[in-house]
C-alpha cells in the first residue's frame, strides 16, 4: 500500500474512534483539501524548487496514538537543549504529545490536549484559530498535519504573566525500528500583556528514514510578547516540513529565529499576520547547508491593519552541492496606511555546485507606506581572506573567521543566553572554529 493510499485508510479509522467532535469539521476539511491538492509538485510554484513528493513514496508508519514503547529517559537526556533544568520541556515522540516525559514547571502556563481544550474553557479560542495556517498554505502538506491531528496540544499563558521559565520544545522521531512519518501540531494562546520564550529542535533517533511535518499555530494578544527559536540540526538522511504560523490580534512585539544546520530536506514556513495596529515583528534566519542538503525558507508578513513594523534578515552560506531557496512575500493590505516592512536575504556560495533561488516579493495595496527588499549571492569576501592571511592567519582558519562574523548578524538575536550559547557551539563546530 503506498503512503497516500495509507493516509486515506488511516483517517477513516481514525475518524471512528474519536469523540472530540469540536474539532471533526475541521479535520473533515483538511482530509477535503489533502484529496484535492495532494502533495506538492514542483508544478506547484510554492514548491517549484524544493522536491518533495518524492520522499511520500516511502512507506512510512505514522502513529495516531502513544505506542511508542522504547523512548526512554536516556534518551531525552541525549537531545535535551542546556538550561532545561530551568526550563519548561514539551516532548514530542513521532509527532504524540507525551506528558510522560513533558515538565510543567511554570503556574502561568495551561497545558491541554487539544481535544480537551475544544471542549472546555478554550473551545472559542479553539474553535477560530485552530487551522488558521491553512487560509495561507494552500496546499496537501499543511492540510495532512490537520486531517491526522492526534495528541497535538493547547498552550495558553494567562493574562498579565510573565513566564518565569522558557518553553523548550523537542520533536524527537523514533527511527531505529523504521521509517517514520510524525507530526506534531501545537495551538498557543499568549493573553494580554503575557510573556513567553519558546526554544524547539528536532531530533531524529536511528538510521531510518523520518518526515517530521509539524504545525504551530500561535494567537499573540494585546500588549503581548512572543520570543520564538527553532533550531534544525537533525541526521542528514531526515526530512522536515516545519510551520509557524503567528497571529497578531492585538498591538504586540514578537520576535523568529529560525536556525537551520542539518537535514536532507528542511522547510520552513514562517507566517505573521498583523492583524491589529501598531504591532511589530523581527525575523531572522540562518541557515548553512553542506553535502546535498537542500533548505527552503518561506515567509508571510500580512500586514491587515495600519501603523505596523517589520524587519526580516535571512543569511544563508551553502557548501559542497547544497541548495537553499528564500522565497519572502509582504502583503500590505489597502486599508494597511503607514506600513513599515523591510526584507534582505544575503548568500554566499563557497562551492561552484552550491546554489540558491532567492525571491524577495512585496504586494502592496495602500500608498502611505514605506516597504523595501533585496538579495544577495556571492562568494566570500577574497580582500578579507588575503589580509587574514597576510597577518599569518591559515587559509582554512581565514575562512571560518570570515564566515563566522558573517554568521554573527543573525546569532546576535538569540537572546536566550543558554540557546544562545548552544547555537554558537554548533555553528563554531561547523566553521570548525570549535
Amino acid at each position: 500500500m503506498s503512503t497516500i493510499e495509507n493516509i486515506k485508510e488511516r483517517f477513516a479509522d481514525l475518524q471512528k474512534t474519536r469523540e472530540d467532535a469540536a474539532l471533526a469539521m475541521v479535520r473533515n476539511k483538511a482530509i477535503v483539501a489533502f484529496n484535492q491538492w495532494g502533495i506538492p509538485t514542483v508544478k506547484h510554484e510554492e514548491w517549484k524548487y524544493t522536491r518533495i513528493s518524492a520522499i511520500f513514496n516511502t512507506d512510512f508508519d505514522f502513529p495516531l496514538s502513544h505506542t511508542n514503547t522504547f523512548f526512554n529517559a536516556a534518551d531525552l537526556d541525549s537531545v535535551r537543549l542546556p538550561g532545561y533544568k530551568d526550563a519548561n520541556e514539551l516532548v514530542f515522540i513521532d509527532g504524540i504529545f507525551s506528558s510522560r516525559f513533558s515538565v510543567i514547571r511554570s503556574g502561568e502556563l495551561v497545558v491541554l490536549s487539544l481535544a480537551a481544550a475544544a471542549e472546555g474553557e478554550f473551545a472559542g479560542i479553539v474553535a477560530k484559530y485552530f487551522g488558521d495556517s491553512a487560509n495561507y498554505l494552500k496546499d496537501g502538506i499543511n492540510a495532512l498535519n490537520t486531517a491526522l491531528e492526534a495528541g497535538g496540544i493547547f498552550v495558553h499563558v494567562k493574562n498579565g504573566q510573565v513566564t518565569e521559565h522558557p518553553v523548550y520544545i523537542y520533536n524527537v522521531t523514533d527511527a531505529r525500528s523504521g521509517n517514520v512519518l510524525s507530526q506534531p501540531r501545537s495551538l498557543f494562546h499568549v493573553g494580554e500583556n503575557a510573556q513567553i520564550k519558546i526554544a524547539e529542535t528536532y531530533v531524529t533517533l536511528g538510521t531510518g528514514e523520518s518526515l517530521s511535518n509539524q504545525v504551530m499555530e500561535i494567537i499573540v494578544e494585546k500588549d503581548a510578547y512572543l520570543e520564538h527559536y527553532k533550531i534544525q540540526n537533525d541526521a542528514s538522511h531526515t526530512n522536515q516540513v516545519s510551520t509557524t504560523h503567528i497571529r497578531q490580534v492585538g498591538k504586540s512585539l514578537i520576535h523568529n529565529v529560525v536556525i537551520t544546520l542539518n537535514g536532507n530536506i528542511v522547510r520552513n514556513n514562517i507566517n505573521v499576520i498583523m492583524d491589529a495596529e501598531r504591532c511589530e515583528a523581527h525575523l531572522y534566519g540562518l541557515y548553512l547547508q553542506k553535502g546535498k542538503s537542500h533548505v527552503d525558507n518561506h515567509t508571510i508578513v500580512d500586514n491587515v491593519k495600519p501603523n505596523c513594523y517589520s524587519n526580516e534578515l535571512y543569511k544563508g552560506i551553502l557548501d559542497d552541492e547544497a541548495s537553499g531557496v528564500f522565497n519572502g512575500k509582504i502583503f500590505v493590505r489597502p486599508q494597511a496606511q503607514k506600513t513599515n516592512a523591510y526584507q534582505s536575504n544575503k548568500n554566499i556560495l563557497l562551492s561552484a555546485n552550491a546554489s540558491v533561488n532567492t525571491k524577495p516579493q512585496l504586494e502592496i495595496l495602500a500608498d502611505d507606506v514605506k516597504c523595501s527588499h533585496g538579495c544577495t549571492v556571492g562568494r566570500l569576501n577574497e580582500e578579507g581572506l588575503f589580509y587574514l592571511q597576510s597577518r599569518g592567519i591559515r587559509e582554512e582558519t581565514a575562512r571560518a573567521l570570515l564566515l563566522n562574523a558573517y554568521a554573527i548578524d543573525i546569532l546576535e538575536h538569540i537572546k536566550l543566553e543558554p540557546i544562545h550559547a548552544f547555537v554558537d557551539r554548533l555553528i563554531s563546530e561547523r566553521l570548525e572554529l570549535a
